[in-house]
């Protein structure tokens, strides 16, 4: 069967044949907040966590609170100031802080973390 990717930005869930691929928790809070708290849209606000995200090495799927926690911490500020966004510092001490409500339970499984399962690794 032929891959089709839908827009990731469209919505909350990419496709990829018949496997549905969601994005984090982490990801849909920090992306919703930034909608509602700032004068990103909806596509911009996604985009922008996204290249926050790859340059720290991780995926929208896979980011589990306390990686989005680092990352709105150190990489964030500066992609909402090149976008114009006011109040950067109270907007990311906000997000913070809510991220400490999230779950991290539907955090997909990186693999390292199926390689330690299945080689009995701690």
């Amino acid at each position: 069967m032929e891959a089709r990717p839908e827009d990731p930005d469209s919505g909350d869930v990419r496709m990829w044949g018949d496997a549905a691929l969601a994005d984090s928790q982490a990801f849909e809070f920090v992306c919703d907040q930034l909608e509602e708290k700032s004068s990103l849209d909806r596509l911009a606000a996604r985009g922008t966590v996204r290249i926050a995200l790859k340059q720290a090495g991780l995926e929208a799927r896979s980011v589990t609170p306390d990686q989005m926690s680092v990352v709105v911490e150190r990489l964030l500020p500066a992609e909402l100031t090149s976008r114009g966004v006011e109040g950067v510092d109270e907007l990311c001490s906000a997000l913070r802080d809510g991220l400490g409500s999230v779950s991290s339970a539907d955090a997909a499984e990186t693999p390292d973390a199926v390689f330690q399962r299945l080689g009995g690794g701690s």
